[in-house]
């Protein structure tokens, strides 16, 4: 995972007020609401892991009853915590959650997993449950092997710090190259009964998921049994996270989990029932306005953009399609230039590795300005048409291949200069 920090520098650890119900964002707007979720004590605290004075390190405390369910990166070098993570998720019933930032502790080989390890050791004999019950995540540069000092100096205040209002620090604590912390609660009723999901998630940079997000925590007091809470995490990355694209890189710490914690009803929730639908619902809109705040924070980024595919074959080439044009250099600096350039987009609509496309159905919109008709530009098409919607923040990209009922979107941003100046410094 992506990441500005710098040098190592060692800092005891210090422990903060974990009740706050909002967190200011770092670009001065107002502060965002969320809602705590029953059955969840969360804390972050400054344990120096990489830098001093920043949030680093996060504790999630899960009530026994709950059931917990993810999805990981399938970069083939994925870093010790995920594998970590995964083998403690098949293994025991997970009882907290165990997030640094600063070191992304991949491609460190044995001794990497060692310390991982041994991280999960300290939190267990901290609260008394058994190792496998940490699942541990880690964000940050690759290839440096973090130490487990911080861990021991910062691990007993978080437990100390454990609160059921410690979302926002948390959010705040999971950030690398991020501008602002990514927290969204949603509240609905079932059986009478209020329930909350709130997630947070973190993510500027090295993001075209697999599977997975960047990093991502999201929880209701609903009860799930765990069959259906991973078809639901599955179901919910792919349609929200595993729809975006800044740069096209896939990280090797990419996690995304989804727990259910049960706090708010006795019984749980059937699939086939219409509740299911309208707790998978809210649970989507959560997904969805995280990962789509994951692109518009994304590292040096000025536009927001829905790639729209429609009339594909299948879904998995207008899947295809949208992910060639979003990830294509050329078509993100002409959105950073406001430049209507639509070669470009067809460029990338022609060189998308489907089977078959007949170029002469192909038509192309930025939003509702069509400047591509049948394989040619648009009659009556006029480029200061083209240059407006360019020029907004939010944009459009929509293109009809003629060929089917297939369908995707994918969101992603433009590439600006600052993209290039934060990744060309970020380990400085």
């Amino acid at each position: 995972m992506n990441s500005t920090e710098g040098k190592g520098t060692k800092n005891s650890a210090t422990k903060d007020n974990a009740t706050e119900k909002n967190v200011t964002e770092k670009n001065g707007t107002a502060p965002i609401s969320w809602l705590p979720v029953g059955g969840i004590r969360v804390s972050a605290v400054r344990a120096g892991i990489k830098k001093p004075n920043r949030y680093d390190l996060v504790v999630f405390e899960l009530a026994p009853q709950a059931r917990t369910a993810g999805v990981f990166t399938l970069n083939r070098f994925c870093a010790a915590p995920v594998q970590v993570a995964k083998q403690h998720l098949q293994s025991a019933s997970p009882r907290y959650l165990m997030i640094n930032t600063g070191y992304a502790n991949a491609g460190t080989g044995e001794a990497g997993m060692t310390n991982c390890l041994a991280s999960c050791e300290l939190l267990a004999q901290l609260t008394g449950c058994d190792n496998t019950q940490v699942l541990p995540f880690s964000t940050g540069v690759i290839g440096e092997l973090f130490t487990l000092p911080p861990f021991e100096r910062g691990l007993p205040l978080a437990i100390e710090a454990l609160d059921e209002h410690g979302w926002g620090l948390a959010a705040e604590g999971i950030m690398t190259t991020d501008t602002r912390p990514k927290i969204v609660s949603r509240r609905i009723e079932l059986r009478g009964a209020p329930i909350t999901i709130t997630g947070i998630a973190k993510g500027a940079g090295m993001i075209k998921p697999n599977m997975a997000t960047m990093l991502g925590f999201i929880a209701t007091n609903a009860a799930i049994e765990q069959p259906l809470l991973q078809r639901w995490v599955t179901a919910l990355a792919g349609a929200s996270f595993n729809c975006i694209s800044i740069d096209g890189d896939t990280s090797t710490n990419d996690a995304c989990m989804l727990v259910a914690t049960g706090a708010a009803m006795d019984t749980a929730v059937q699939e086939d029932s219409p509740e299911a639908a309208t707790l998978f619902g809210a649970l989507q809109d959560v997904f969805v306005e995280l990962a789509q705040a994951i692109v518009r924070d994304g590292e040096g980024a000025t536009k927001f953009v829905a790639v729209e595919v429609t009339q594909a074959a299948s879904d998995a080439d207008a899947r295809v399609v949208a992910e060639t044009i979003a990830h294509s250099p050329l078509v993100k600096t002409a959105l950073f230039a406001s430049d209507p350039n639509w070669g470009r987009i067809l460029a990338a609509v022609g060189r998308a590795p489907i089977a078959a496309l007949d170029v002469s159905q192909v038509c192309i919109w930025l939003d509702d300005v069509q400047i591509v008709a049948n394989g040619a530009v648009a009659a009556g098409y006029q480029e200061a048409q083209g240059a407006a919607v360019m020029a907004q923040g939010d944009i459009a990209i929509r293109v009809q291949l003629g060929a089917g009922q297939g369908s995707a979107t994918v969101w992603t941003c433009d590439f600006s200069y600052d993209y290039v100046k934060i990744n060309a410094e970020y380990r400085t």
